[in-house]
């Protein structure tokens, strides 16, 4: 184990841990071999700083860095998640725990003890990368999601939930974290975008997350030879399909929102044979609840009227939405004051957001990402930075724990 205080040397721990030799890319899907190992380098991370964690029953962990005198008062939580989505980047999750760890170390080297109880946190299964559930972990602790809902989906693979839970060791019978007495959540994460490059500044803190979702579009058609049905004759769920991206495509556009269809799935899914079933899953985004509702509106319309003359047929399912989230004003103003650190809207989700829905005052700090990119190996962000994320996570933890409000 490094030494507590190296940030980079934890880092470097990490970064072999589900990488790609071809891509350079992560696969830290939850409950699998790699999503196991992170759990333990946490536990061993938290240990090696006399903090004990605690992980629930579906793979959440907390350890509590405590008051050297009892208090009643409320803690802090920070923390981010460990898992990726496929073929992702080294910073998205991982980046807010790391940092975590070394903004104690910080406050540590600081003399600084809190006088409330200050926890850092991994969620599970933040990204849905698995079973299509985003921030599934957070959703579960503050029951915006039940287990008798959550045990009952499905992976790519067919495997159920409570299956790979089980078969990783855990018990959801065990019970869930419980955040009683988390009285504010506060999440350091990489900025997903150039605004913190456009203003030329390291770090930044978060106004508010777009309202986002999921839907699941399955266009039935019927299955057939690839050479001897002719074109007119063809019922072709695929064509359905290849206009209703380029209408989620334009639809974005023309609102200045957001859609993208990047997963799909065909059956029989054949060369030489014309689909019978086309699934696509749609990710949509925008600036208002009521903007993204029409724009996914728009997109089914255009879907629903093409199936009409493809003479195929178009289910839509919401599969996770999640509305606008504005974290605390007041929150937001008080660690203001403390850097010179601008406030940027988010377009990407976040456990911070399912905790602030939840109603727990709640605060991210955006670390620079000289190039935007994320969700890809590309992904990244310079050591400088996030050592300067480190410290304004630790002025911020500092400044919320240093006495009971």
């Amino acid at each position: 184990m490094a030494a507590p205080s190296d940030f980079e040397q934890m880092w470097r721990d990490l970064a072999p841990v589900g990488r790609s030799a071809s891509s350079g890319g992560y696969f830290r899907q939850p409950w699998t071999s790699a999503e196991s190992e992170l759990r333990a380098w946490f536990a061993e991370a938290c240990a090696a700083r006399g903090l004990a964690v605690e992980t629930d029953g579906v793979g959440n962990q907390v350890a509590w860095w405590e008051p050297a005198s009892a208090s009643t008062a409320s803690g802090v939580l920070t923390g981010s998640h460990l898992d990726s989505v496929l073929d992702g980047g080294a910073y998205d999750g991982p980046l807010g725990v790391v940092s975590a760890l070394a903004a104690v170390d910080v406050l540590r080297e600081r003399g600084f003890a809190p006088e409330r109880p200050l926890g850092l946190g991994v969620f599970v299964e933040e990204e849905g990368s698995r079973f299509g559930r985003a921030c599934l972990g957070s959703r579960l602790v503050t029951g915006a999601t039940t287990w008798d809902e959550a045990r009952e989906l499905r992976d790519r693979d067919g495997v159920l939930l409570a299956d790979a839970v089980a078969d990783a060791g855990l018990d959801p019978s065990q019970g869930l974290l419980s955040l009683d007495r988390v009285g504010t959540f506060v999440e350091l994460h990489v900025e997903q975008g150039r605004d913190l490059v456009h203003r030329d500044v390291a770090v930044g803190l978060a106004s508010e997350i777009w309202p986002h979702g999921r839907w699941r579009f399955d266009f039935a058609g019927q299955a057939n030879h690839a050479g001897t049905t002719r074109m007119e004759d063809r019922h072709d769920p695929m064509l359905t399909y290849a206009m209703t991206a380029l209408a989620a495509n334009k639809q974005a556009r023309l609102a200045g929102q957001r859609a993208t269809f990047g997963r799909l799935a065909v059956e029989p899914n054949g060369t030489n044979a014309i689909p019978s079933l086309v699934t696509a899953w749609l990710d949509a985004r925008a600036s208002s609840d009521d903007a993204l509702a029409e724009l996914v509106d728009a997109i089914g319309r255009q879907a629903h009227d093409r199936a009409d003359r493809d003479g195929t047929s178009l289910d839509v399912t919401a599969e996770s939405v999640s509305g606008a989230v504005a974290f605390d004003p007041d929150l937001a103003a008080r660690l203001t004051d403390l850097g010179d650190w601008p406030v940027i809207s988010t377009q990407a989700g976040h456990d911070a957001g399912i905790l602030s829905d939840a109603g727990i005052p709640t605060a991210m700090v955006f670390v620079r990402n000289p190039t935007g990119v994320s969700h890809s190996p590309d992904e990244r962000a310079e050591t400088a930075d996030c050592l300067a994320g480190v410290e304004a996570l630790a002025d911020v933890l500092a400044e919320l724990t240093g006495a009971p409000a």
